[in-house]
C-alpha cells in the first residue's frame, strides 16, 4: 500500500512555510509516498472534502519566492474541541493519511502531538458508530508527526531560528534604517513597536542589527524606575554627539507588576522628562509579509525533506519530532521536550525569575543580551588607564558586508574593558606600512547598518620581504594584541605570522582571527560574516530574472561569485528554485552537459517556460557560464531563448543582511572576550573562529587542519550535505 502524507501549515502564518511545502511534496514524490496538503490547517481536516487533496510535482512550483502559504492556514477553535478533533481523525483515515507534518507555533504542534497520543481512543470510537471500516482501522493504528515551526518570533526553544523569523528581521531592520536616517535629520526620538507576544527575540536582535538605543523584552521586566533609567541613556547619547535615538520595544514587553510598557507608555514617559514628542511606529504585519529570505527559503528547504524521512521511517507509537536546526545544520529532538522547555520560559517570568527566563532561552540569547547593553552606550563604562594595553584591529582580503559591524563591535567591547583600541587602515598594506591610528568610541558610531569596510581593505598576502616592516609596526605603535576579520587572505596572512613567530619576536602577541567572506570558503566556521547578505543578494536577482521570462520561453544560466567555493551557486539554487547547479567542488563535464541538454530539451517540450541554472565563477576551467549558455541555445534550435546573468560584485556591495549583523556582532565580541583574557593571563595564543568549542575560538593550528589551500576551501563543507536536497527536489523522478 502507498504510503500518504499529510501537510498542513497552521496557525499564524510565516515566510518560508511555502519553501517547506514545496520541499515535502517533492520529497515525498520521490520516496515513493503520495502527498496530501491538508487546507486551511486543522479548521480545513475537520472540514474534509475538497480541503484535502493530493498534490503533484507542478502544484508546488513558481511558491519558493512567494510570502504566506500557499495552501492556507487558520486558527480552530473547533480543533480544541473533542468532537472536532474526532472529525479531523475520520477525515484523515477517509484519506489514508496516517502521517502527517505540521508547519506552526507551538500551539499547533502541541495540538498535533495531543491528537496523536489520542489517536488510537478516536479510531476505537469511530469504529464502534461505523463511521470508518475495520480494514481501515487496522491500517492506521497510529499517526506520525513531524513538526516544523512556523513562527516570526523565533519562540520554540529546541532551534536555533523558526521559519519566518529571518524573513521579519528583514522586514524590522530594513524600517530601522529608514527611521534613522529621517531621525537623524530632525534629531528626533522614534519608537519602534515589533511583534513578540512571549519572545523577545525579534526586538533584542533588531535593536543590535540596528544599532538602536533602548529595547524591552517580555523575557526581562525592566525594574522599577525604567523610565528615568531610559531617559538618562538617551541623553548621554545625545551628550555624545548622536542625532537620533531609537528605542525597539517587543508587543508583549510589561514592566515587573505584569503592566503593559506599550509604545504610548513610552512617548509618555519622555514627553514628562524632556518634553520631547517621540514618534511612534508599529510595524504590525508587514513583519509577517514579503518575499521570504534566502535563509528562510533553504532552511525551511532542508527541514522539509528531513521531516519527511522522518515521517516516513516512524513505525509504531513513534513519539512526535520537531524538526528544526542548530548551527546551520538540521537538528531534530522530541516534540514535547521543545514544548515544555518553550513553556517553562513563560512560567518563569510569571514565578519573578526573570534571569531564569533568559537563561531558559538559551545561552546565546543571554550573552547577545549582555553584548547589547555595552553597545549601546554613550562612552565606555571603564576609563582606560595611561598604561592600558593596545588592541588593533585589521580588515584582510576581499570585502564582504557585515565587516563595518565587526569592528563597530570589536572596538566597542575593547573600550569598554579598558583597552585602547586602534585600527589598521587599507588591511595588511596598512600594517606593513605603519598606517595605524587610534580610534574612539564615536568613531564607530553608525557602523552597524552601513556596508563596506570603513577602515579599508585589501586582497594581499604579505611577502616574506613584507614582515620584518610589519613586525616594526606592531613595535612602533606598542601593539600588545591583534585582531584580523577577513577571508582566505586574512587566514593566510595570520597563518604566516604564525609560522615566523620564532624569526619575528613581535608577533609573539594574541592574535584572534574572524572569518569575513562571501564565498563562505573559510573552516570551522559555518557561516562567514557576508556570506548571507551575497547569498540574498544572489537570490534576488534569481527572483528578477525568473520574473523577466515570464513572458517567454526562456531558459536562463546565472553566474555567481565565490571562487573555488560552491557555496553560493548551491544555496542560491535551492532558494532560488533551480534545475542545476554546477559547483567548482564536483567541476563540469561534457557527460553531465549532455544530460542536462536532455533534460532542458524534455523540460520546455511538456510544458515549461522556464528552465534555471546556476553556477559557480570557477566550476570549470573550461565550460564556462557563457558556453553553457550558447550550448543550451544551440541545442534548443529557436525553441526557446537562454541568457547568461553574471551577477557580478553586486554581490560584495550593499547594507548587510540581519544575519550577518547579529553573526558579526556575536563573534567581534567572543574575539574581545578572548584577547581579554588572554592579556589578563599573560599568553600570546593564535586564535580563529570555531563553532566545535564553547568559547567558538579554538587555536589556529587546529582550524587551519581544516583548510584545503589549494583549493582555497575548506576539506569539509557543512552545506554540501544538502547537494542530495537540491537533487532530490529540483528534477522530477526518473529524470536523474
Amino acid at each position: 500500500m502507498t504510503r500518504r502524507i499529510g501537510v498542513m501549515t497552521s496557525g499564524g502564518d510565516a515566510q518560508g512555510m511555502n519553501a517547506a511545502v514545496r520541499a515535502i511534496v517533492r520529497a515525498g514524490i520521490h520516496e515513493g509516498a503520495e502527498v496530501y496538503a491538508i487546507r486551511e490547517g486543522w479548521q480545513g481536516a475537520i472540514a474534509g472534502g475538497d480541503n484535502i487533496r493530493q498534490m503533484g510535482w507542478s502544484d508546488v512550483s513558481g511558491i519558493l519566492n512567494k510570502g504566506g502559504t500557499v495552501i492556507g492556514t487558520a486558527r480552530s477553535d473547533e480543533f480544541r474541541t473533542r468532537e472536532g478533533q474526532l472529525t479531523a481523525v475520520e477525515n484523515l483515515i477517509q484519506a489514508g493519511i496516517d502521517r502527517l507534518i505540521v508547519i506552526g507555533g507551538d500551539g499547533s504542534l502541541t495540538g498535533s502531538r495531543a491528537l496523536a497520543l489520542e489517536w488510537a481512543v478516536y479510531v476505537r470510537e469511530l469504529l464502534d458508530a461505523g463511521r470508518i471500516s475495520g480494514e481501515q482501522a487496522d491500517a492506521h493504528p497510529h499517526l506520525h508527526i513531524a513538526g516544523l515551526v512556523g513562527s516570526i518570533d523565533n519562540d520554540m526553544v529546541g532551534t536555533d531560528m523558526t521559519i519566518g523569523t529571518d524573513s521579519a528581521l528583514h522586514r524590522i531592520t530594513e524600517a530601522i534604517d529608514a527611521i534613522s536616517s529621517t531621525a537623524e535629520s530632525h534629531r528626533r526620538t522614534f519608537i519602534v513597536e515589533v511583534m513578540g507576544r512571549r519572545c523577545g527575540y525579534l526586538a533584542l536582535m533588531s535593536a543590535i542589527a540596528g544599532g538602536a538605543d533602548y529595547t524591552f523584552l517580555p523575557e526581562s521586566p525592566p525594574r522599577d524606575g525604567w523610565e528615568d533609567r531610559m531617559t538618562q541613556v538617551l541623553a548621554r547619547g545625545r551628550d555624545a554627539g548622536r542625532r537620533d535615538s531609537i528605542i525597539v520595544v517587543a508587543e508583549g514587553a510589561a514592566d515587573r507588576d505584569g503592566q503593559p510598557i506599550t509604545a504610548e507608555r513610552i512617548q509618555n514617559a519622555l514627553r514628562e522628562r524632556t518634553g520631547e514628542e517621540a514618534r511612534i511606529t508599529i510595524l504590525g504585519h508587514v513583519q509577517r509579509g514579503g518575499t521570504p529570505s534566502a535563509y528562510d527559503r533553504w532552511m525551511a528547504t532542508a527541514c522539509g525533506v528531513e521531516a519527511v524521512r522522518r515521517v516516513l521511517a516512524a513505525e509504531g507509537e513513534s513519539e512526535a519530532l520537531l524538526v528544526g536546526v542548530h548551527r546551520d545544520q538540521v537538528h531534530v529532538r522530541p516534540l514535547i521536550q521543545a514544548v515544555e522547555d518553550t513553556h517553562r520560559v513563560s512560567e518563569l517570568v510569571a514565578e519573578g525569575d526573570y534571569q531564569g527566563a533568559v537563561e531558559a532561552r538559551g545561552h546565546g540569547f543571554t550573552r547577545m543580551i549582555d553584548i547589547y547593553r555595552v553597545l549601546t552606550e554613550a562612552t565606555p563604562t571603564v576609563a582606560p588607564s595611561p598604561d592600558a594595553k593596545r588592541i588593533a584591529i585589521m580588515h584582510a582580503g576581499a570585502l564582504a558586508p557585515g565587516m563595518n559591524q565587526l569592528a563597530r563591535v570589536a572596538v566597542r567591547s575593547g573600550l569598554d574593558r579598558g583597552y585602547k583600541m586602534l585600527a589598521v587602515r587599507g588591511g595588511v598594506p596598512g600594517l606593513i606600512n605603519g598606517d595605524v591610528v587610534d580610534v574612539e568610541w564615536s568613531t564607530v558610531e553608525g557602523m552597524a547598518h552601513s556596508g563596506g569596510a570603513s577602515f579599508g581593505t585589501r586582497r594581499l598576502v604579505p611577502a616574506e620581504s613584507d614582515l620584518y616592516q610589519m613586525a616594526r609596526t606592531l613595535e612602533e605603535h606598542k601593539i600588545d594584541a591583534l585582531l584580523v576579520m577577513g577571508g582566505f587572505h586574512a587566514y593566510a596572512t595570520v597563518d604566516m605570522l604564525e609560522r615566523e613567530r620564532r624569526r619575528y619576536p613581535a608577533f609573539n602577541i594574541p592574535i584572534a582571527l574572524l572569518p569575513a567572506s562571501i564565498d563562505n570558503n573559510l573552516p570551522s566556521w559555518p557561516m562567514a560574516v557576508g556570506a548571507d547578505t551575497a547569498l540574498n543578494t544572489v537570490v534576488d536577482s534569481i527572483d528578477m530574472v525568473r520574473m523577466s521570462a515570464s513572458a517567454s520561453k526562456r531558459a536562463f544560466v546565472v553566474e555567481t561569485m565565490g571562487r573555488g567555493c560552491g557555496f553560493l551557486p548551491l544555496m542560491g539554487g535551492i532558494a532560488g528554485g533551480a534545475e542545476k547547479a554546477y559547483l567548482p567542488e564536483t567541476g563540469i563535464s561534457l557527460q553531465e552537459l549532455s544530460t542536462d541538454v536532455v533534460a532542458l530539451l524534455d523540460a520546455f517540450n511538456t510544458g515549461r517556460t522556464f528552465y534555471l541554472t546556476v553556477m559557480g565563477e570557477e566550476a570549470s576551467d573550461h565550460y564556462t557560464s557563457e558556453f553553457v549558455a550558447r550550448l543550451f541555445e544551440a541545442e534548443g534550435q529557436g525553441a526557446f531563448s537562454v541568457r547568461q546573468a553574471v551577477i557580478g560584485h553586486v554581490q560584495q556591495g550593499g547594507v548587510p543582511s540581519p544575519f550577518d549583523r547579529i553573526n558579526a556582532t556575536r563573534l567581534a565580541y567572543q574575539a574581545i572576550l578572548n584577547l581579554d583574557e588572554q592579556l589578563k593571563a599573560g599568553s600570546a595564543n593564535y586564535v580563529a573562529a570555531s563553532s566545535a568549542v564553547a568559547g567558538l575560538m579554538a587555536p589556529t593550528r587546529d582550524v587551519m587542519a581544516g583548510m584545503d589551500w589549494d583549493n582555497q576551501r575548506p576539506f569539509e563543507q557543512w552545506w554540501m550535505t544538502l547537494r542530495s536536497v537540491f537533487d532530490q527536489l529540483s528534477r522530477r523522478p526518473g529524470q536523474e
